[in-house]
């Protein structure tokens, strides 16, 4: 493993001999980024708004435990008032105007549970997201959350919300896993187990979860632990002209033309600390996004506290 290396986190441009672009900086010490967003400019006639500030976390994966006992007979305690706890306390830290899950909210892949709808419904009353525009992007485990969640669903072929659905925060949208374009459109979001659509490939920034990126560290006497990491490169053209869901004369610029920048691809790790996920660092360890490993070019890791680690896998 190479000596740990000072230097910026995993959101900045800095030091990257590239424009500095749309700001995605990492929580020190979470598994969270603050990402703020230019929201344009609405008449010409007027001076442009104030950014927002939105919060974007991964894989929460709420009812883990429930879905342990009864997916593998495995006994484990709830940590749902935890990761309640944890989220509302990076909210009061961050004060942010909105909040982005990456996917994965719940972790049943079906209808949830009695425990998971229950620990879903608690956190989406409570004041503090009450008071924020929430924005989920549905990842593979998040079944039919629109149906039940309410909000404003963008999710593709969702049937009608059933009655008295959780009560909303201030404005809840649930949007389909290829993700969308967020604030003037410099900053894309999708979960990370499809392609992403084409204006999230069209952003500076391109975020997503579903990886649960880590790396397997050694000590000198031979023991070992489990870091969550963060990845950050910048996206390979040669693998996105293979993009299935995309005609070659819809593609976005840089992936046709040479000379033209790629967006940097950020993959954020999970939030539920419980999940496990792919050890990057590991000799033929596949990954379960279709478009990584390949395509992220030059992809360096980053430890929670934002110590740069260097190429992913060489760590």
């Amino acid at each position: 493993m190479p000596a740990p290396r000072s230097g910026p986190g995993p959101g900045s441009d800095s030091g990257s001999g590239t424009s500095t672009g749309p700001h995605v900086e990492p929580v020190p010490g979470e598994p969270a980024a603050i990402a703020t967003l230019d929201r344009g400019y609405g008449d010409q006639s007027e001076p442009p708004q104030t950014p927002e500030r939105a919060l974007f976390i991964a894989d929460y994966h709420a009812g883990y435990e429930a879905g342990l006992r009864y997916e593998r007979g495995v006994d484990v305690p709830s940590n749902a008032a935890e990761r309640r706890e944890r989220l509302f306390s990076l909210i009061e830290r961050t004060s942010p105007d909105h909040l982005v899950v990456l996917g994965d909210l719940m972790h049943s892949i079906g209808d949830p549970g009695g425990a998971e709808r229950g620990e879903l419904e608690y956190l989406f009353e409570s004041e503090p997201l009450q008071s924020l525009d929430v924005t989920v992007v549905k990842g593979n485990h998040d079944g039919a959350i629109e149906t039940w969640l309410g909000g404003d669903a963008d999710a593709s072929a969702a049937p009608a919300p059933v009655p008295e659905p959780t009560p909303s925060p201030t404005s809840l949208t649930i949007v389909p896993g290829d993700g969308i374009a967020l604030g003037d459109g410099s900053v894309g979001v999708c979960h990370g187990h499809t392609w992403p659509a084409r204006e999230v490939l069209e952003s500076d920034v391109l975020c997503l979860g579903h990886e649960h990126p880590c790396v397997r560290v050694e000590d000198e006497v031979g023991g070992s632990r489990v870091e969550r990491v963060w990845l950050r490169g910048r996206a390979d053209p040669a693998v996105f002209r293979e993009h299935p869901g995309l005609d070659r004369d819809a593609l976005p610029v840089w992936v046709t033309d040479d000379d033209a920048e790629a967006p940097q691809l950020i993959v954020v790790p999970a939030f539920n600390e419980l999940v496990g996920g792919t050890w990057v660092n590991s000799a033929g360890q596949s990954f379960l996004s279709p478009f990584l490993p390949d395509g992220v070019v030059d992809g360096e890791a980053y430890l929670l506290d934002g110590t740069r680690l260097g190429p992913y896998d060489a760590v």
